[in-house]
Parts: C-alpha cells; sequence; structure tokens
C-alpha cells in the first residue's frame, strides 16, 4: 500500500496519546501493520477476502431518476449500502481481522454508534472463529435495534453504555478502558479513521478501495473524473475512503457534509469540522467539539454514526490546508433526503449516508447540467427505518 504513514501525523494533527503500557501494545500493531501492508501474500488475502466476504467491487450506480428531478448534474452513487453487512465498515474490519488473526488475538473487541461497524465487526469475529465484545451506547441500542439482533445473532457480547450521553463516543472511551485491561491477548477493531496511531492511517488504508474503485468505475465509462466527490463526516472513515484517491486532483472537489442536527446555532450538533479546535480526544490529536472551558463538549445527531465531538486527523489536516469543503445538513434535511431517495431511486439510505444526499438536494444549483458528481451511499438504511417512521414522519 502507496504512502504508509509511518508516524502517525498529519500536519498537527494525530499522533499517539496513552498511557505506557498501550503506547507498546499500539507501537507494535504499527510495527505489524507497516510490514503487512506492503506483504504481497497479505494484500493478495485481503483482496481476495474483499471479492470473497464484502461483494466487492461496490456498483456506481447512475441516479437517473434523481438527476432528471433535479435538472442535473449526473449524479452517480457509489453504493456501499450494497456490501455484505450492508455498510463500508466491513472493509475495514475485514482487514484488522487479518491483522489480528496474524497477531495471534483470540478477542475482538469493538465500539458502535449506528451498529453498522459492530455487525462487520461480529461477522468477521464469527468468520475467523474469534470471540467478540461490542460496546454499544445505551442510546444508540434503543434507535438501532436491529442490528442490536443482528449482533447477537451473530454471536456478538453487545455490551451497553450508560456513562455520559450513552452514545459514540462514550461507546469508544469503555472500549478503550478494556482495550488497555486486555490487550495482550484481544485486538481493538476500532472502526473510524481516529484514534492513536496507527489506526487513523491503517483504517484508510483499509477504505481507500472505495475511492479505487470509484475512479476505476467512471474510467470504463468515459468520464475521467467527477467534478466533486461528497460524503457524511462523524469519525470519517467512509469519506476518507472515497476521497483519498482523489486528493492529488485539485479540480475535484472534496466535500465534507457535518450533521448540524438541530441547527448550528441550537448546540446540539456535531460540526467538528466547521467549529471545532484542535484538542486530543481518544489517544489523538484533532478537530473537536469543546466547551467555554475548554473540555471536550456533547455532540449530537439523530445518526447515531455521526455523533461524535471529534473528526479524523487527516480530515482535520484537509480542511485546514483548504482542500476539503464543509457543508452542514440538519437532521430534518437529512430526513428529508431519507425519504426523497428512497421514493425517487427505491434506494432506502442509512440516515448518516441521507446527510450527503440532502447535500446535493440543497446545492444542486452550484454545479452544470454536465458535471458529474459521485455521492458516496456508506449505508442502507434497513437499521433506520423504525426510528425515521416513528419519530420523523
Amino acid at each position: 500500500m502507496k504512502n504508509l504513514n509511518k508516524n502517525g501525523k498529519f500536519g498537527e494533527f494525530g499522533g499517539m496519546f496513552v498511557p505506557k503500557d498501550l503506547e507498546q501494545t499500539l507501537t507494535e500493531l504499527a510495527e505489524v501493520y507497516a510490514r503487512l501492508a506492503v506483504d504481497d501474500d497479505f494484500l493478495n488475502e485481503l483482496r481476495d477476502a474483499y471479492r470473497k466476504i464484502a461483494n466487492r467491487p461496490s456498483p456506481l450506480y447512475f441516479a437517473q431518476n434523481m438527476t432528471n428531478d433535479l435538472n442535473g448534474p449526473q449524479i452517480y452513487l457509489k453504493r456501499e449500502d450494497l456490501n455484505h453487512t450492508g455498510a463500508h465498515k466491513i472493509n475495514n474490519v475485514i482487514g484488522q481481522g487479518l491483522i489480528a488473526k496474524r497477531m495471534g488475538k483470540k478477542k475482538l473487541i469493538a465500539e458502535t454508534g449506528a451498529g453498522q461497524h459492530g455487525v462487520a465487526t461480529a461477522t468477521i469475529a464469527a468468520y475467523l472463529n474469534r470471540d467478540c465484545d461490542i460496546y454499544m451506547g445505551a442510546r444508540d441500542i434503543d434507535a438501532q435495534k436491529p442490528n442490536v439482533y443482528r449482533m447477537k445473532i451473530l454471536g456478538a457480547n453487545v455490551i451497553p453504555v450508560t456513562q455520559g450521553q450513552g452514545t459514540l463516543k462514550d461507546a469508544v472511551d469503555v472500549a478503550l478502558e478494556n482495550f488497555i485491561k486486555d490487550h495482550k491477548s484481544t485486538h481493538y477493531l476500532l472502526g473510524s479513521v481516529v484514534g492513536p496511531h496507527p489506526y487513523p492511517t491503517m483504517v484508510r488504508d483499509f477504505q481507500k478501495i472505495v475511492g479505487e474503485e470509484i475512479r476505476e468505475q467512471l474510467n470504463t465509462i468515459g468520464i475521467q473524473k467527477p467534478r466533486a466527490i461528497i460524503a457524511c463526516v462523524g469519525g470519517g472513515s467512509n469519506a476518507i475512503g472515497a476521497m483519498y484517491d482523489f486528493i492529488n486532483d485539485e479540480d475535484v472537489e472534496l466535500i465534507a457534509v457535518e450533521p448540524a442536527g438541530k441547527g448550528k446555532n441550537s448546540g446540539k450538533h456535531g460540526l467538528s469540522l466547521g467549529t471545532g479546535k484542535s484538542s486530543v480526544i481518544h489517544g489523538f490529536r484533532t478537530l473537536t467539539l469543546l466547551d467555554e472551558k475548554g473540555e471536550i463538549r456533547e455532540s449530537y445527531s439523530a445518526a447515531s454514526g455521526l455523533d461524535y465531538p471529534g473528526v479524523g486527523p487527516e480530515l482535520s489536516m484537509l480542511k485546514e490546508n483548504g482542500r476539503l469543503k464543509l457543508g452542514e445538513v440538519t437532521d430534518q434535511e437529512a430526513v428529508k433526503a431519507f425519504v426523497y431517495l428512497s421514493n425517487m431511486e427505491g434506494i432506502i439510505p442509512a440516515l448518516e449516508s441521507a446527510h450527503a444526499i440532502a447535500y446535493i438536494l440543497k446545492n444542486h444549483g452550484q454545479f452544470s447540467k454536465d458535471d458529474v458528481i459521485v455521492i458516496n451511499l456508506s449505508g442502507r438504511g434497513d437499521k433506520d427505518v423504525e426510528n425515521v417512521y416513528e419519530n420523523y414522519m
């Protein structure tokens, strides 16, 4: 894999801020990954698993009805929702699962918000015959019941997290605490491009297959490159996955859509890139929501997978150097987009992914009819149907 980041720094962001015992474990993981990232046997095993387990490549779908309804631009959806387990998360868990197997780890633990990462982790744990604990906020467990059932059926132990808001941040807190206690026999399969080194680099490398496929699939139909790549951003793994292959194409806009929740001025949002300050969270430095005392502030989004008060350090760097364009979408706008895509294309998106759809509904006028736009449809909305129908319709 090219461009392996060996020190975990993205400008001022990233790094490793953890207790000494965990630093030793993570340094070992970084060294193992650095070797495997250029090991042909491992890379061949990874590619084979992408095909056999994840069902890659995922399709690039031309949204004809949506394109016609908006009178342009030409809208394509990268159908990560059609991956096995229903989201882009499977790409990362396959890679980390294979690493854990090579390191002889007997147990996988993970955090999850919307449940997609938890389901994917439970899936790879079953495939590799490993024990599996999934830490999930109590509020998210209530909102994402279908995924909780799936994790349990797959054999995972779903552990409710009741501290704090009972959401994704709190699940990460508890998962990290338990990883520190049992790091010798356990691999923490972190789900996004966040956390201490080597996770942001490693997860990005396992997700960049998305953008590589987008480029190849566009070229197959005679399109050299898109005008823009659009993706929702919580921690940021689906966004960096779709965008990474296009970072050096300066004529391609990279649009990161964050959850504005109940509104930017309400204080109940997850606009880490848009309003965050540089701070350390969960063992790494990044743009983070802070209160007036400089302490981490609670985030909010109706989409559980976006409800996180930080963001991946590489995305923070890209924002600070001007490479990212930011978008903001409220809960209500996301729900409207959720229903719109379902009605227009017969595709029910994850509420997280609906934020990216909402962006183009709000901003399609800034593009020409001939512009090619790719939206990363990061997950499917089966998990959200009950919640959206009962609480927002």
